[in-house]
C-alpha cells in the first residue's frame, strides 16, 4: 500500500501494467549485456583520447617559471658555484706572479748586471698571446715601474725571467715577454662591454705574496670614474674609468685577471681603495679598454700621444699657497706637472710656485691674476712646440680650443683624448693680466724631450 491514497508517488508497478505491457524480470539479460559492453567501449575510447590530449600538452608547454635558468648577459647564473669552479680552473694556469726585482739599497752601478738584486714588489700578470715561440703577459705598468729585472712565476712552480717590451703610466699597463717553452695555457679574452652590474665575477692574482688565489663578488659599477695620481705625490693629475667590483683586491693582485663565470677575461686588476672604514671594493681596467693600449705597447714600445711641452701646476693651487704665505704657513713648495712625459707623470721642475730666474736667464716675470680668474693652468716652463709657438712662463692657460681648462688633469685629459700628433691647439691665457691666444701644432716626444 502506498503512503498516499493514490499511486501518484508510489514506485510500485500495478499487476495490471505489468501484465498489459509484457514485462518479464528475467527476458531483459541481452539488452543489458550490450549495453554494458557499448558503455565500456565508449570509455575505452574517451580515456584514450584524453590520455593522448594530457601527453600532448605536457609535452609541447613550456617549462615551470621555477625551472627555467636566470639568465645575466645572456649568460646562465644557475649552479653559480660550479660554473666557478669551472671558470677558476680555466683561468688559473694562464695567471702568473710578477716579480719586480729592483738594486739593493746603497748597492754598485754594476749591482745590476752581477746579481744583486733583491725582490722589491710582486704583482699579477695574464698570458693572453703566444707567437713565434714568445709569450706575451699583461700587467699594471706601476708593477714593472723602476725594475732592474722581472721575473714570472707560474702555477706549476716554474720561473722565467721576462723582458718589458713596453709600459704606459697613464694607463697603468705594461707587456712582459717571456719564453713559450712550458706555457700550455693562454687566456681566452672577453668583452667587458657585455657585462652587466650584478654579474658575478672572480679576481685571480697574488696577492699579500699568495700566488694562485682567487676571490670572487659582483660587478657593482661598470664606469666609476676615480682621480689618480700618477707620480704618487698626493696630486691628482689623471682620471680612470674602471669597473668597480666587490671581489677584494689586495696588494699583489694588481695586474691580475677580472674573469666572468665562463672563464673569459673581461679585466685587469688594478687598484683597491684602503681607507679606514672601506673594505671589499676592488678597481678593475675593462679590457675592451686595455687590448688597443697592449697592441699599441707591442708595436711601438708605448702610447704616442700629443706633445705640448709645458710643465705646470693647478692655479687654484697657487692662489691657495698665496693665503697660507700672507697667514704665515707657506713654505713655497709647489709641485710642477709636465704633460710631455712619456709616461703622464711630472717633470723636475717642482722646486716652487715661481723660480728665481727664467729658463734662459731672464728675469721671472711676476704671476698677475686677473680679477675673477680662479681657476686655469700655470706655466712654470715651456720648451720644445710651446716654447716655439710663444707660450712663457708665468702664463695662465685657461681654455683650449675654446674649451674651458681649470687643472692640470683637464688640461692632460683633453690634450690626450681629444687632440692627435700633428694637429693644432688653440690656447687661451692671461699674460701680465691681459687675455691672449696662440696656435701651437702638437708634435710626438722625441728621444731629446725623454
Amino acid at each position: 500500500m502506498s503512503f498516499f491514497d493514490d499511486d501518484f508517488y508510489s514506485t510500485r508497478v500495478k499487476r495490471r501494467t505489468r501484465r498489459n505491457s509484457g514485462f518479464r524480470p528475467n527476458d531483459g539479460r541481452g539488452f543489458r549485456q550490450g549495453s554494458v559492453f557499448r558503455v565500456a567501449l565508449l570509455s575505452s575510447l574517451a580515456s584514450s583520447l584524453l590520455v593522448a590530449i594530457v601527453f600532448t600538452l605536457l609535452v609541447n608547454r613550456p617549462a615551470a617559471p621555477s625551472a627555467r635558468p636566470v639568465t645575466a648577459g645572456d649568460q646562465s647564473i644557475v649552479e653559480t658555484s660550479e660554473r666557478t669552479i669551472t671558470a677558476a680552473a680555466k683561468i688559473r694556469p694562464a695567471v702568473v706572479s710578477v716579480i719586480n726585482r729592483q738594486k739593493l739599497a746603497g748597492g754598485r752601478s754594476d749591482d745590476a748586471e752581477s746579481g744583486s738584486l733583491e725582490n722589491a714588489s710582486l704583482g699579477s700578470g695574464v698570458i693572453f698571446e703566444k707567437k713565434d715561440g714568445k709569450a706575451r703577459i699583461v700587467t699594471n705598468a706601476h708593477v714593472v715601474a723602476n725594475a732592474g729585472s722581472v721575473e714570472i712565476a707560474m702555477v706549476n712552480g716554474g720561473t722565467k725571467e721576462a723582458k718589458i717590451v713596453g709600459s704606459d703610466a697613464i694607463t697603468d699597463l705594461a707587456v712582459l715577454e717571456v719564453d713559450a717553452k712550458g706555457i700550455d695555457t693562454v687566456a681566452s679574452i672577453g668583452k667587458s662591454s657585455r657585462l652587466r652590474e650584478g654579474e658575478t665575477v672572480i679576481a685571480v692574482g697574488n696577492p699579500l705574496g699568495l700566488s694562485d688565489s682567487l676571490t670572487d663578488g659582483i660587478v657593482s659599477n661598470l664606469k666609476r670614474i676615480i682621480p689618480i695620481s700618477l707620480n704618487q705625490d698626493g696630486n691628482y693629475d689623471w682620471e680612470e674609468e674602471v669597473i668597480q667590483i666587490s671581489a677584494p683586491i689586495n696588494s699583489g693582485n694588481s695586474g691580475g685577471a677580472l674573469v666572468n663565470l665562463d672563464g673569459e677575461v673581461v679585466g685587469i686588476n688594478s687598484m683597491k681603495v684602503l681607507d679606514m672604514g672601506v673594505e671589499g671594493i676592488g678597481f678593475a681596467i675593462p679590457i675592451d679598454d686595455a687590448m688597443p693600449v697592449v697592441r699599441e705597447l707591442i708595436e711601438r714600445g708605448k702610447v704616442l700621444r700629443p706633445y705640448l711641452g709645458i710643465y705646470t701646476m693647478d692655479l687654484g693651487s697657487y692662489l691657495d699657497g698665496l693665503e697660507m704665505q700672507d697667514d704665515g704657513g707657506f713654505d713655497g713648495g709647489f709641485g710642477g706637472g709636465g704633460d710631455g712625459e712619456e709616461d703622464g707623470t711630472d717633470s723636475g721642475t717642482d722646486s716652487g710656485s715661481a723660480p728665481d730666474e727664467a729658463p734662459d736667464g731672464e728675469d721671472v716675470p711676476p704671476v698677475v691674476v686677473p680679477e675673477g680668474v680662479e681657476k686655469g693652468v700655470l706655466v712654470l716652463e715651456a720648451v720644445g712646440p710651446a716654447k716655439e709657438a710663444g707660450l712663457k712662463l708665468n702664463d695662465i692657460i685657461v681654455k683650449l680650443d675654446g674649451k674651458p681648462i681649470g687643472s692640470m688633469m683637464e688640461l692632460r685629459k683633453y690634450l690626450y683624448n681629444s687632440k692627435k700628433i700633428g694637429e693644432s691647439l688653440t690656447i687661451t691665457y692671461y699674460r701680465d693680466g691681459k687675455q691672449s691666444e696662440l696656435s701651437v701644432k702638437l708634435a710626438e716626444k722625441s728621444e731629446d724631450n725623454e
